[in-house]
């Protein structure tokens, strides 16, 4: 009976959690919108701008070194405009909307945007075909980077309650572009108490109140008074803080004529000045070109230079006494100022109650009735991929993790790799070619002389694969330690053998012998002949 009901509770337990996974499931499917992956071919689903100035082309494609697919920009130097149309509008009011999406700037980006624009419903006045910069648009978000512009946009189109005119309202001091070519997520997020949060790859980088002047320019809520632009300052308005006393004179000893400058009087010539030397002379090495023509081109001149003389003496020409500041300038004489008696302050124009001012607890949102990406870029290599609208920040957080993450860190650790790649072999080539240079005197050491061979094979090769230099370099000391152990332990000549006297026969033999072994020596150096002459530049050092 307790195994059933244990076997039964565990039964029920699985269930629960089975259930639990599935909720979850299913609660953040439902907190996802709208989620574009881009692992099928856009054709068909997204539209491309038929207006003829939107010339660029788009393409299903790879991220570089991944096998996940995207949107991307193709070419340089075009205008491109694409528009995905939602089945039903997205209603931003009174609820947390999400807004996501990856881009990865793949040759950088020098002047361009990468931004997108949550479009209005058509019944504002636009179509899928005919998209282009004037569609109206909800909200604009995204990278922007052109000359001294380097920001993610966050765009808000709001209506005036009162004029019924929509006004642009941008985010105060967003957050910078990356300056990398990684694949980044941004996020904009919003939320019911009209507050606004941007992330970058996750990270917070700007918080912001849609109703707070100094979050937004021009704010969302109009000033309630403005200067009245019918209000002319009065013709006797005096604006001046100061003015020259009236009943000041100029001093009778005050002379305005006196020159700033002066000659010295006490200045004295230099001895060795050469007066009658000029400061440059004819270049006596000049000669005339024979193509001079003197009649187009004019009497031939010789070039100057400077008086070989002059460089010796303190100086040439005619001497002139040197100028000096003239203690008696005092330039012109101008009254001193005092407290104008008459100042009223800077004129300003009376405040009257502004006819646009409205007051609202949130701002009213229009609806989203689709994404376009509308830019002009210098730079190709834009890829676009998982767009994103959720209702909640966890679904954002989930796609980050699953669609971003990994592609994201792949690409940090090829960048470090590469990085550490590069920064290698300009510190490590200098060091290798002394080395290198160290180990070619090591190989000309007298007692190194019969494995000299071996030990300059072992050198060249490490030359030619620079990239086994450590390996082989170790193993050019173990051969030089392994000959020194010879030496030291095993280096005592073996004692020679007392030959006895040959006879006839046993001369004859060794006759024969030395043929053979003459013969040898032959084969050896024609051998060594043939084969390939070795290095010597190094070796000769």
């Amino acid at each position: 009976m307790m195994e059933k009901s244990r076997k039964m509770m565990g039964m029920f337990f699985c269930l629960f959690v089975l259930f639990g996974s599935v909720m979850q499931i299913c609660f953040a499917e439902s907190d996802t919108i709208f989620l574009e992956t881009f692992d099928e071919d856009f054709d068909g689903r997204w539209v491309v701008s038929e207006k003829d100035d939107y010339s660029g082309v788009w393409k299903h494609s790879k991220s570089e070194g991944h096998d996940d697919y995207g949107l991307l920009v193709s070419e340089k130097a075009r205008k491109y405009a694409i528009v995905k149309e939602m089945e039903k509008p997205v209603d931003l009011k009174g609820k947390t909307i999400v807004l996501q999406y990856e881009v990865r700037l793949q040759n950088g980006l020098e002047c361009g945007g990468a931004y997108l624009k949550y479009l209005r419903p058509q019944e504002a006045g636009w179509t899928v075909k005919e998209f282009d910069n004037e569609s109206p648009y909800t909200i604009m978000f995204g990278p922007d980077k052109c000359g001294t512009t380097n920001k993610v946009h966050f765009i808000l189109k709001h209506k005036n309650p009162k004029t019924g005119e929509y006004i642009e309202h941008h985010l105060k001091y967003p957050p910078s572009v990356p300056s990398d070519k990684l694949s980044h997520v941004y996020t904009a997020i919003l939320t019911p108490d009209n507050v606004l949060r941007i992330l970058i790859d996750g990270e917070e980088k700007k918080k912001a109140n849609f109703l707070s002047s100094e979050d937004f320019d021009p704010a969302i809520i109009p000033p309630k008074t403005i200067p009245d632009p019918d209000d002319k300052k009065p013709e006797d308005w005096d604006e001046r803080e100061k003015i020259p006393d009236p009943d000041a004179v100029k001093p009778e000893d005050w002379d305005e004529d006196a020159p700033l400058e002066i000659e010295d009087e006490d200045a004295v010539k230099p001895e060795g000045w050469l007066d009658d030397e000029p400061e440059e002379t004819d270049d006596p090495e000049a000669t005339k070109p024979e193509d001079w023509d003197d009649e187009e081109d004019g009497e031939w001149e010789a070039p100057k230079i400077d008086n070989p003389k002059c460089e010796e003496a303190p100086g040439c020409g005619e001497w002139k006494k040197p100028m000096k500041r003239n203690p008696a300038y005092k330039g012109k004489w101008r009254a001193p100022l005092i407290e104008n008696p008459n100042y009223k302050g800077i004129w300003k124009p009376q405040e009257i109650p502004n006819p646009k001012y409205f007051e609202l607890e949130t701002p009213d949102f229009e609806p989203i009735a689709g994404i376009g990406i509308e830019i002009w870029t210098m730079q190709d290599g834009i890829l676009f991929d998982n767009l994103l609208i959720a209702s909640d920040e966890k679904a954002a957080e989930e796609v980050r993790g699953e669609l971003w993450k990994p592609k994201f860190e792949a690409e940090k650790e090829k960048e470090k790799a590469e990085e550490a790649a590069a920064a290698v072999p300009d510190a490590v080539s200098g060091i290798q070619k002394k080395v290198f240079d160290i180990l070619y005197k090591v190989a000309d050491v007298p007692f190194l002389a019969p494995y000299k061979s071996q030990i300059l094979d072992v050198i060249e090769k490490a030359e030619t694969q620079p990239n086994l230099t450590i390996g082989i370099l170790a193993s050019v000391i173990v051969v030089i330690l392994s000959i020194f152990v010879k030496i030291i332990f095993g280096g005592k000549k073996p004692v020679k053998p007392v030959i006895p006297p040959q006879s006839s026969g046993a001369a004859e033999t060794s006759d024969n012998n030395q043929e053979i072994t003459n013969e040898k020596e032959e084969e050896t150096e024609k051998e060594e002949a043939a084969a390939p002459r070795r290095r010597t530049t190094r070796r000769q050092d």
